[in-house]
């Protein structure tokens, strides 16, 4: 009786490079986990992982020193939903405190794990984006992608024409420079004024540190943008819907590496 022979696509299910299986479990992108094995701090089945080790179903993996679930899924598989975020909610999968976390009311899995693409602290609301895809959350976070994220800011009292070109053109903070790529003002009356802000990267607190490096203090702060994904009027804080397929290839489109163009003088 001969053995059954494994088909190409049982191989490819059971032999995933080591860092695309971490990666695409949310530990990290691809280089970064290379640079982690290069290092010594990733373990395959008891022994230091190398550049070029697979995964198969079953095997042990740690990182610094800390056991791993890995769970196996493929890209068809995935899924990826916006969250409207309340305010006093955690980003966070359990809290000492038992306060509130954005997972208590998103959708249960069967395959994978949900990764949030960036947090929102406790007293901003707004969109949250969630995949089952690693890759894709940790390059839509990358700085070097700067995937634009936009946030509707009310803010009290005035604000001058001065402040808002220097928050323009940068400020420096205690994490280095940081400026907004753009500033919309978005009316208001009194002693209350909102302005939509855009800028490239998510530093802890950005948005809050920057008005507040011009004495200005925000009373209120909601994400309603990231990259081409914008937060529906019609999603109520504390719900989730599932992205559509179009604005999921056009998210991943943000994040495709460009080719160069090739140089074709002489």
């Amino acid at each position: 009786m001969r053995n059954k022979k494994s088909s190409p696509k049982d191989d490819e299910v059971s032999g995933e490079r080591l860092q695309k299986v971490l990666a695409n479990n949310g530990h990290g992108s691809r280089r970064e986990l290379e640079k982690m094995i290069e290092e010594g701090r990733i373990e395959l089945n008891g022994k230091p992982a190398k550049l070029g080790d697979r995964y198969n179903n079953g095997d042990k993996v740690k990182i610094n020193g800390k056991l791993i679930n890995i769970r196996r899924f493929a890209r068809k598989d995935t899924r990826t939903i916006m969250y409207h975020k309340p305010l006093g909610e955690l980003c966070t999968r359990k809290d000492p405190e038992g306060r509130k976390t954005i997972f208590d009311n998103l959708p249960r899995l069967h395959n994978g794990r949900w990764v949030t693409v960036g947090r929102l602290d406790i007293n901003t609301a707004g969109l949250l984006l969630l995949t089952t895809d690693g890759e894709l959350a940790n390059k839509l976070m990358h700085p070097s992608n700067e995937v634009e994220r936009e946030y509707a800011v009310r803010v009290l009292g005035e604000v001058s024409a001065e402040q808002l070109e220097s928050l323009r053109n940068g400020v420096m903070l205690e994490d280095g420079k940081a400026n907004f790529d753009d500033i919309i003002d978005a009316g208001g009356s009194g002693a209350n004024h909102w302005y939509h802000v855009v800028l490239k990267e998510g530093r802890n607190r950005e948005v809050r540190r920057l008005w507040e490096s011009q004495g200005i203090q925000v009373s209120r702060l909601m994400r309603v943008r990231y990259g081409n994904i914008t937060l529906p009027r019609t999603l109520k804080p504390g719900k989730w819907c599932n992205v559509e397929e179009t604005d999921l290839r056009e998210l991943r489109k943000l994040v495709q590496k460009k080719k160069p163009t090739p140089n074709t003088a002489k």
